[in-house]
């Protein structure tokens, strides 16, 4: 009975532990700095599809926008970029802190990395996954202020019900239409909005040109 009690205690506090609120992300940096400007750098593309990088880098600036900053237009970045001789993400994520606040006069930098893009066929099913990186440097101090992670993929909305032939038919047309139509560019669009929506558990805080400026991250 002392043993059976035990187990029940150990198996109870597992799952209170399982059920626990995940610690609260730490804004102190991101407070302190306040930016007011985002200069969103090429994305490090770390998957084997090369419209991964692209593509995310045109759905970024849209929830960063809707947060509340100004954020540099992507296009006249990369031609300042290209006009000084640098056309790989891997080259601009290397300049220094200092020549890229010379250069646009942001308050902080965007560095995004794209681990997962792309679709995937699975016997049973195929999935069209987008994973992406990102950190927030402040440009006046070179102090990293916010970091994170999101994932979104075609699977969240997908459900097999007529069984193993149609869902082999399926995967396949979908596979195909996912190629064809470059699916993935949908996709990296809800997991930037993941990434970098504010108002959400460890997003960005919100920017001075929303109406919640000041007033989240507590």
């Amino acid at each position: 009975m002392t043993r059976l009690l035990g187990f029940l205690g150990l198996a109870f506090a597992l799952v209170l532990t399982g059920c626990a609120k995940p610690a609260p992300y730490d804004y102190t940096a991101f407070k302190q700095s306040r930016p007011k400007s985002i200069l969103v750098l090429p994305p490090l593309n770390h998957s084997p599809d090369i419209k991964a990088g692209p593509s995310m880098l045109t759905q970024v600036t849209y929830p960063l926008a809707e947060a509340g900053y100004y954020v540099l237009p992507v296009a006249v970045v990369d031609e300042t970029f290209k006009q000084n001789g640098m056309t790989t993400a891997q080259d601009i994520h290397a300049v220094s802190i200092d020549k890229l606040r010379q250069i646009f006069g942001a308050d902080a930098a965007l560095y995004l990395d794209v681990k997962d893009y792309g679709s995937k066929y699975m016997v049973l099913s195929s999935e069209t996954r987008v994973t992406a990186e990102a950190k927030l440097v402040d440009l006046k101090t070179g102090k990293q202020i916010w970091n994170g992670v999101a994932t979104a993929s075609s699977s969240e909305q997908q459900s097999n019900s007529n069984g193993v032939l149609g869902a082999l038919v399926q995967a396949a047309i979908e596979q195909i239409a996912s190629t064809v139509s470059d699916k993935g560019h949908d996709i990296a669009g809800i997991t930037s909005v993941r990434l970098l929506s504010a108002g959400t558990p460890r997003g960005v805080l919100y920017g001075p040109r929303s109406l919640q400026y000041g007033k989240d991250g507590l």
